[in-house]
């Protein structure tokens, strides 16, 4: 593969190139990426490479005497397509969107870019030691050379660099630097005449008169070439984009159903753990409540102990209308013919404290007796305690 097709697969692939040179993998376009494209293209056919657009070829013209020489470079071969007329005449006479070579060129061939080859007389090449970092603005670096390279100044000249290796005892790249005086680019870029603004670049022909790879002509002076791969690249590329988001896509709705049935069979076994989780909850709330109510019960005394007490203490003459024992109060209602002493009475059972009238004791006609309604604390005592208080208090 020629440096020509190196270059247009480089191009094709944008500036991958450029972002690998002076790193560890290669330099420039004589680095990594050069040798990536070479390896990968030689798997090819050479047929197929043309098909693919990655070795389109070119058209060389080169001025020989008074006519220009055609040649065709493609799969790194240089054939003679013609010898043509100089076209320096008619230059003000041919209208400027008209093609010289459209009649006389195949459509494929005519539809190549054009390059200007230059005889290697015109060149003067220097071979050049920079770091490994100056690949990748290496005609900036080499630019700054050509004064102390040659015998020409910078603006006297169209120059252009390449790398044509790279040391790997410490890393730098032997680039070569071409130049070629104005004086003798200018009359060749005349003798093309309209041609002269349809060319894609300069090359210099080397010592075998293979084209070196190297493009002498301004950038701002070159035409820039339709890859007719673009349109075809750009449908195949929305089309591989579109690929792949449905395919992501595709992945993603794949991943929420199987979320979805996951989730359902989650649920579907939750539910049954759930009534069992629900009921448990609630047959461990039953026995916490009981095992309080069995606390409780055992703080304080119960009813038979409190009506034992009650009748211990109590005098004959004392009859209870209404027992009333609500949380830790009990209250007591009845009518009795000594309800003055009934507090003093009531006093120091350990099963109460603090024994009071609820209010003022109301006289009963009927009974001679007085009403009297009387409230006291239970204690939470110890029921084995009990008996002998109530024998103490009595």
């Amino acid at each position: 593969m020629n440096r020509f097709a190196d270059s247009r697969l480089k191009d094709r692939f944008g500036r991958l190139g450029a972002r690998l040179s002076g790193t560890a993998l290669g330099a420039g376009a004589g680095g990594f990426f050069g040798w990536w494209s070479r390896a990968l293209l030689s798997w090819l056919p050479p047929r197929m490479r043309v098909v693919l657009g990655m070795d389109r070829g070119r058209l060389l013209l080169l001025r020989e005497g008074d006519g220009v020489q055609l040649r065709l470079q493609r799969l790194g071969d240089l054939r003679d397509l013609g010898h043509l007329p100089g076209f320096g005449d008619a230059a003000g006479t041919m209208p400027p969107n008209i093609d010289p070579l459209s009649n006389l060129l195949a459509p494929g061939a005519s539809k190549l870019p054009r390059w200007l080859l230059l005889p290697a007389a015109n060149g003067l090449r220097r071979r050049l030691f920079l770091p490994a970092a100056a690949a990748d603005r290496l005609r900036d670096v080499v630019g700054f050379e050509i004064e102390r390279q040659t015998p020409f100044t910078a603006d006297t000249v169209a120059f252009d660099a390449r790398i044509v290796g790279r040391r790997d005892s410490d890393g730098q790249i032997e680039a070569e630097l071409v130049v070629v005086p104005r004086s003798a680019l200018d009359p060749q870029l005349a003798a093309l005449g309209p041609l002269a603004g349809m060319l894609a670049g300069a090359d210099v022909a080397g010592a075998d008169g293979v084209p070196l790879g190297v493009n002498l002509l301004p950038p701002a002076l070159r035409r820039a070439t339709v890859d007719p791969w673009r349109s075809a690249n750009l449908v195949l590329g929305a089309v591989a984009l579109l690929a792949t988001a449905a395919l992501l896509w595709q992945l993603l709705d794949n991943r929420r159903d199987a979320a979805d049935r996951l989730q359902a069979r989650i649920e579907q076994g939750a539910a049954p753990a759930r009534r069992a989780a629900a009921a448990r909850a609630e047959l461990v709330g039953l026995l916490e409540g009981q095992a309080f109510l069995e606390r409780l019960r055992a703080t304080r005394p119960t009813d038979v102990e409190i009506l034992d007490e009650l009748s211990r203490r109590l005098p004959d003459g004392t009859y209870l209308e209404k027992v009333a024992i609500e949380n830790d109060r009990l209250t007591l209602i009845g009518l009795s013919n000594e309800a003055a002493g009934l507090i003093s009475r009531l006093q120091g059972s350990p099963l109460w404290r603090a024994p009071a009238l609820a209010g003022a004791l109301m006289p009963d006609p009927g009974s001679g007796r007085d009403r009297f309604t009387l409230t006291a604390e239970l204690t939470p005592e110890p029921t084995n305690a009990r008996p002998e208080a109530a024998d103490g208090a009595r």
